[in-house]
């Protein structure tokens, strides 16, 4: 199942409050973006989960050398 649909159903309040991020943002801002900006703000007690999670990711795309 994908991380989206697991997000709206699981957190519905901050995958809206992502949404409307996104809608006022002025620059493009992805949606996984917005729902992590989301969580953070209404979730202090999780930003240590979502800043391994975007290390993790973060080494994942870094090309080996």
């Amino acid at each position: 199942m994908r991380a989206a649909l697991w997000r709206v159903l699981l957190a519905p309040l901050t995958t809206l409050r992502a949404l409307r991020l996104q809608r006022l943002s002025r620059s493009p801002f992805d949606f996984d973006s917005a729902w992590q900006q989301a969580r953070m703000h209404h979730a202090p007690d999780e930003v240590e989960y979502l800043f391994q999670r975007y290390v993790q990711e973060t080494e994942a795309r870094r090309p080996e050398p």
